[in-house]
């Protein structure tokens, strides 16, 4: 029976992520890349630049519609973010 490696990579990634410190940027990096699928097609599409300065993720929109419905619905924002990077940040400014 052939051993399942998979587990032993994620641990190993994980480890070297952690000893060379560079854990919470490849998060952030994750957060950015994963922008589309968590806040869907739509609003995507008319994003140009998602960042975090300061503990703090900066949205940059195409459109003034879409930035106004995301700053009416922050909350809902924040807590579809938070599920899995809510250890990254601590507001969320569209601009």
């Amino acid at each position: 029976m052939q051993k399942d490696n998979s587990h032993t990579f994620t641990s190993a990634f994980r480890n070297f992520l952690k000893t060379e410190k560079i854990d919470g940027k490849y998060r952030e990096k994750l957060l950015v890349e994963s922008w589309e699928s968590l806040m869907g097609k739509p609003i995507a599409s008319r994003t140009s630049a998602v960042y975090l300065n300061k503990r703090v993720l900066f949205v940059k929109l195409t459109s003034a519609p879409m930035k106004q419905e995301l700053v009416n619905n922050k909350q809902k924002v924040i807590a579809v973010l938070s599920e899995d990077f809510g250890d990254l940040f601590d507001d969320v400014k569209f601009l």
